[in-house]
Parts: structure tokens; sequence; C-alpha cells
């Protein structure tokens, strides 16, 4: 009854269901792996950070240009605030609440021209107030810059990008508001350069709350890891299709046999010719009707 089995059709069903199952197999538990390295990476990342949190502060010529390894360490620099170009920077949400960041341009001299001319800005994200920035209730408890020279010291951030967590993607803001953290966005804002970075203040004035820093971009579990994850269960699934459906395909096989074999599914009959398919006019001249008019 299974001599189907040896059959053409089925020597080939049978090879790329043989042949398909591993490779769905292998896959999924390659996709699983990348999830799992993916896991210790960010563990490991969100120790690292937390020692570099700890760790003291550099110098900040020593950690530019930012990059996965130097986002997110601490950094210090000394300089002058720009207090009259203070900028707030809307739909910024902390604990659950929607508000700002208060961002102040630290100038900072970078030593290659000398004095205020060689200076070049840092932007500081001094802390984070609840509210709209374009409410004057809000704004109001935004604290003045401190005047003369400072030093900040706070944790090193990439340049944002209109894909960033956080970034405003509507245009058109009030004069005194700025959607993206990044040297392209203040390039035409300032008369100075800014560098490609910015800053969160590890210490916030007056009703201000500090700034948590972002995790760099393309590190720890983001949204490639759970793709992965993903992935993973879609193999797995792939996998047991196909050995679903091998059975199918067996069984239907298998009734179709036992049923012939016992003569209840009989052959399937040969169609009867049409009639007067193969008549000459002659043959049906000559089976006409006497009666009949010529």
């Amino acid at each position: 009854m299974y001599r189907f089995l040896l059959t053409p059709r089925w020597w080939v069903i049978n090879v790329f269901t043989l042949l398909a199952i591993p490779v769905c197999l292998f896959m999924g538990s390659w996709q699983l792996s990348r999830f799992e390295t993916r896991v210790n990476t960010h563990n490991e990342q969100h120790d690292e950070t937390s020692r570099e949190q700890k760790a003291a502060a550099r110098p900040l010529g020593e950690l530019l240009p930012v990059t996965a390894e130097t986002s997110g360490q601490r950094a210090t620099a000394t300089g002058r605030y720009d207090t009259a170009h203070q900028l707030l920077v809307p739909d910024r949400r902390l604990d659950g609440r929607d508000g700002f960041y208060v961002l102040t341009l630290l100038r900072v001299d970078d030593g290659k021209d000398g004095g205020e001319a060689g200076a070049k800005a840092l932007p500081v994200v001094r802390g984070w107030l609840p509210g709209d920035p374009g409410d004057p209730a809000a704004t109001a408890k935004v604290p003045a810059p401190p005047s003369g020279e400072v030093t900040v010291t706070g944790v090193l951030q990439a340049s944002e990008h209109q894909g960033s967590d956080g970034v405003s993607a509507r245009g058109g803001l009030p004069r005194g508001q700025l959607g993206m953290i990044s040297a392209a966005s203040l390039v035409n804002l300032v008369p100075y350069q800014v560098y490609d970075a910015w800053v969160t203040s590890a210490e916030a004035p007056g009703a201000l709350k500090p700034v948590p820093p972002k995790v760099a971009e393309g590190t720890g579990l983001d949204m490639k890891a759970f793709q992965n994850l993903g992935y993973t269960g879609e193999w797995f699934v792939f996998a047991g299709f196909v050995v679903f459906m091998w059975f199918r395909l067996f069984r239907r096989e298998a009734e179709t046999a036992r049923d012939l074999a016992l003569g209840i599914t009989p052959a399937e009959p040969t169609a009867p010719a049409a009639p007067d398919a193969d008549r000459t006019p002659d043959d049906a001249g000559r089976t006409r009707s006497p009666s009949a008019p010529a």
C-alpha cells in the first residue's frame, strides 16, 4: 500500500523534506544565537557603562570624535556659557511625563587659534522641565546659566538625527526652540562652530532634573535583537510546517491507495465518444428515414 513512496514524485518530496527540516532548524538556532549574543553584549555594555560613569571624567578632547566606545563616558569641559543662545528642546519625555530640555552652549577654547575667536561651542543639556516650552509659566522656571568661567561635567552623547528617539519631526518651531541636538541644526543658529557632540550635565540647577544619558545606537537590545528573536520563531514554525505538509500528503496518498485496493474508489472511466462525432455525410444519408424529405 505504501509503494507510492518509491515513485519519482515521492522521491522528490522526501528529499526536499529531509533537506528543509535541518536547514530550518539550523537557521532558527543561528538567529537564536544572534539574539543571545546581543543580550550578552547589552549586559556587558551596561556593566561597562556603569563603571565608566563612576570613573573619573576625562577631558572632552580625549573623547572626540564620539564613537560607540566613547559615547556614554564622563567628560569634562571648561568655558563660558553663551547666555544669548539658550535653547529649549520640546517633546522630550522623562519619567513618563512630557517636557523639554534646557540646552545652553558652552564656549570652549579648543587651543588652536587661542582666545575667544578660536572657541568652539559644546551643547550642554543642563536639565529637563515638565510642560510645554511655549507656556510662559513653564519657561519661567528655567534658571539662568551661570556667568563667568565654569567647568561642566557630564556624559558625552553623539549628535542626534531624524531617527533618534525623542527627536521632534515637526518643523516650524518658534524662535528659541530646537528640535534636534546636533551640529547640523545649530550651525545656522549661532555665529561660531559647534562640536559634533553634546553633554548631559550630571548636576541640574534649580527646578531642572538631570537628563539620563542615552545608549549608543547600534548597541544593546535594539530592534534588531528582537527581530532576531522573531526570526527564530519563524524558522522553527517553517520546520513544523514542512513536517505537517509531508504528513498530510502522505495520509491522503495512503488513503487513496487503500481505497483503490478495496475497490471503493473506481478508476476514472473513459469519456464516451460524442454521438455522430465521426459520422460522414454519406452515413447520415444512409441512416435517414425513407419517409424523410430529401
